[in-house]
């Protein structure tokens, strides 16, 4: 599936850039191949547009920020929230006229700035350890990786890799069966729960306070249609550890990677320095094997491009509901001139 072709997934909101990198002017960001330009107005709510003035096509990102309005750094022509221009210094006694730049809806949530280039479908999902008592929110990582989203979303409920992939982290690399798993799908999603015993490191015994050298994992997790995921794991002292992992679409190519977690101890008992540390470990073992996978995923899973397992059903579930989701709307799945979909063989007479 080549996300860009693919009209319906501008349909769902994206967290693209925290914040708090906007406080010192605008920034571009490229979403589904659209480039934006982000601001905050004066009431520190972000906006986005296109990043093109409609005058000689000047990136807007360039400009900065005058009241609730971004102004174009080439001849100062000056854009509201909704792209419409409202003054052009050069005619300053005249109606700026027409000129309009296409722009979006933009919120903010969790610290972050999301936009959503057509009409929403869904809302931002609700994280209900953001509004319970007792959890700490911190971020962990906003980086480009070179791969598709789907591939990220179908290895984050993926019991089968840890062994391999996490077996200098976590995995138990001479128990390869996965542990099982159950699915409960939804309209834009899916509920998913499992057990999964996993080695407890050196480094995680502190973090953990379980000085045991394995533990389970009871993973509950949601899958954000297209390609959001919360991931809550409760250890057997109580612990809680919620992770919350966009892969935004930059292109067909490339997702930005957004990632926050929340813990339910304090800053004292698990620093959160030596929380991501741990975890950035497990996001570079992931990286190096996704980035080597090829971002054109089929979601025929019968169309015998890739070969599938039983402990492969959280991502096939995707495919699925992914497909459906196209044909709901009217599309059909878009390819890459590269996809490899095995030529069907004659039969000899």
């Amino acid at each position: 599936m080549l996300v860009t072709q693919q009209p319906v997934l501008r349909r769902f909101w994206y967290p693209v850039i925290p914040m708090a990198q906007l406080n010192d002017g605008p920034k571009p960001f490229r979403l589904l191949n659209q480039d934006l330009v982000l601001w905050l107005d004066s009431q520190g709510k972000p906006q986005a547009a296109e990043d093109r003035c409609a005058h000689r096509s000047a990136k807007l990102s360039l400009g900065w920020v005058e009241g609730d309005n971004i102004v174009c750094p080439y001849h100062g022509w000056n854009y509201d929230g909704t792209g419409a221009c409202k003054k052009i210094p050069q005619t300053p006694d005249r109606p700026a006229g027409r000129a309009k730049v296409p722009a979006f809806k933009a919120d903010e949530r969790y610290g972050y700035v999301w936009v959503c280039l057509g009409e929403p479908l869904t809302d931002i999902p609700d994280m209900p350890e953001a509004k319970e008592p007792g959890y700490r929110m911190f971020h962990q990582f906003h980086e480009v990786w070179r791969t598709a989203g789907l591939r990220l979303m179908e290895n984050s409920f993926d019991n089968a890799h840890f062994s391999f992939v996490h077996r200098e982290s976590f995995g138990q690399f001479d128990k390869p069966i996965p542990a099982d798993l159950n699915i409960k799908e939804g309209e834009y999603g899916f509920h998913f729960e499992t057990k999964a015993p996993v080695n407890n490191p050196e480094s995680q015994k502190k973090l953990l306070q379980m000085d045991s050298d394995t533990t389970v994992r009871h993973m509950t997790s949601n899958w954000y249609m297209p390609f959001g995921r919360r991931l809550n794991i409760r250890y057997p002292n109580g612990l809680v550890h919620s992770i919350v992992t966009y892969a935004t679409p930059i292109d067909d190519e490339h997702s930005m990677i957004c990632q926050w977690a929340f813990r339910s101890d304090s800053e004292q008992e698990a620093p959160e320095a030596e929380i991501i540390a741990f975890d950035r470990q497990v996001t570079e073992e992931d990286k190096r094997v996704l980035e080597s996978t090829d971002y054109d995923v089929p979601l025929d899973t019968a169309s015998g491009e890739e070969k599938h397992m039983p402990s492969d059903q959280p991502g096939m579930v995707m495919r699925k509901m992914m497909k459906a989701l196209l044909e709901r709307f009217g599309e059909s799945e878009a390819r890459s001139d590269h996809a490899r979909i095995p030529v069907k063989q004659e039969k000899a007479s």
